[in-house]
């Protein structure tokens, strides 16, 4: 079958890599993909938000089946255009989407449901939000409602940190996203994530990592959209996975389909596991990125077959199959990330790199000028590696970035501590 990938980021080089090696891949187009996805399938420039564009694009090419990589376009309703062309599609509706669009819908499902969620107030108006933090005090956390790349949540560990979060949002430092605020309750514990396929009927779980937001080692600094990932994640053992499914899962899923908005696709929660009890943080409506990287590894061809199974209602009808093994992506970022960084700095070493099923250096944000990889973004590469244990995995992964000459980039040196 011939299948198109949305997206240009790490999660989609990870999904292609997967897609790539089952033998139901006839031919791989990613759009609008990157320097090192070129190296594995075709690239496409592609708007992948004018749905328009994708549906006539897809007819051209006689695509099959479309996976749909970032949460915008789904946000925007790229897969309605495309099941109304009669095309298959992994991602959810429009209105789906706003598990991930809207901070203050997803509440309100769990509110719905009693999903074990953070207490909240939802807020249009800044003074009114500056007077919520000043009751309830800190720490506290401040998230713009919308979709902000994976930026927009401070964790405010001062009441005076926390209306600056306020100010920056309400002045416009994410944009719409934070035309309007969520101000939630401050959960103690250990956060993971737990990913699931929904095929609007059945829940099928497929994984769990626990990924690392904060820039520097021993997790300080600001958050970012993830220095790093491992998989499975220690702390998501099978009991509290069976408690997330049944008290948060399967019932938000079930209010999505009595509100008339079945969920297909997978779904990611965020999830505050303490003393063995699982609180949703925030549901994501895509691979996470990185997280999606170390899921790939472990999953590999099968992730085509379960995607597709997702898509055609098949759910109830399959099994994951996993190595019993574990995967850790080292994120290597520009300079200056998660601020102001440069584009345009050479990379070397990559050519010299292993790729196999155990090593895999996916690529985030690069491109080529005059033959040589450069960087092209602010994450630019997931250094990915497989191993029996967490510890041979990082081993590897670290083994795989002393390789790289990148005097323009940096990573973390701690990536796994915390299972470790």
């Amino acid at each position: 079958m011939n299948i198109l990938i949305l997206g240009g980021g790490g999660r989609e080089h990870a999904l292609a890599w997967a897609v790539m090696q089952n033998p139901k891949c006839d031919k791989l187009i990613v759009a609008p993909g990157n320097a090192g996805i070129a190296q594995i399938a075709e690239c496409a420039a592609l708007d992948i938000l004018n749905g328009a564009s994708v549906v006539n694009f897809c007819d051209e090419n006689a695509i099959d089946f479309i996976i749909v990589g970032p949460e915008a376009p789904l946000a925007a309703g790229i897969s309605d255009r495309l099941r109304d062309a009669g095309l298959m599609v992994f991602g959810p509706s429009k209105a789906a989407a706003q598990l991930e669009a809207s901070k203050a819908f997803t509440k309100e499902i769990c509110a719905a449901v009693n999903a074990p969620t953070a207490g909240y107030g939802h807020f249009t108006d800044a003074d009114a939000a500056r007077a919520h933090i000043k009751a309830q005090g800190a720490p506290i956390v401040v998230k713009a409602d919308g979709l902000a790349a994976g930026k927009g949540v401070i964790v405010a560990m001062t009441v005076e940190e926390a209306l600056a979060a306020v100010d920056d949002m309400f002045g416009g430092e994410f944009g719409a996203a934070g035309a309007e605020v969520v101000i939630e309750e401050f959960m103690e514990g250990e956060e993971a994530s737990f990913f699931v396929l929904c095929d609007g009927a059945d829940v099928l779980a497929i994984g769990t990592a626990q990924d690392h937001k904060r820039v520097g080692d021993g997790d300080t600094g600001p958050n970012t959209g993830g220095m790093g990932a491992y998989s499975p994640a220690p702390v998501l053992s099978d009991a509290v996975a069976e408690l997330a499914m049944e008290q948060i899962v399967k019932p938000c899923m079930a209010e999505m389909t009595r509100r008339g908005m079945p969920y297909q696709g997978v779904l990611y929660a965020g999830l505050m596991i303490k003393e063995g009890q699982p609180r949703l943080v925030e549901y994501n409506v895509r691979f996470g990125d990185p997280e999606c990287q170390v899921l790939m590894m472990r999953l590999g061809a099968q992730a085509l077959d379960l995607m597709l199974a997702c898509a055609e209602g098949r759910l109830a009808d399959m099994q994951v199959h996993w190595a019993e093994d574990h995967a850790l992506t080292v994120v290597m970022a520009a300079n200056g990330y998660p601020g102001d960084y440069a584009k345009g700095s050479v990379i070397s070493g990559l050519e010299g790199l292993t790729a196999d099923s155990f090593h895999m250096c996916f690529h985030a944000g690069t491109a080529r000028d005059k033959g040589q990889f450069i960087a092209n973004g602010g994450r630019v590469l997931n250094v990915t590696a497989r191993g029996a244990t967490l510890a041979e995995a990082q081993a590897r992964a670290y083994s795989m970035v002393e390789a790289i000459d990148w005097p323009g980039g940096f990573c973390r040196r701690d990536i796994g501590w915390r299972a470790l």
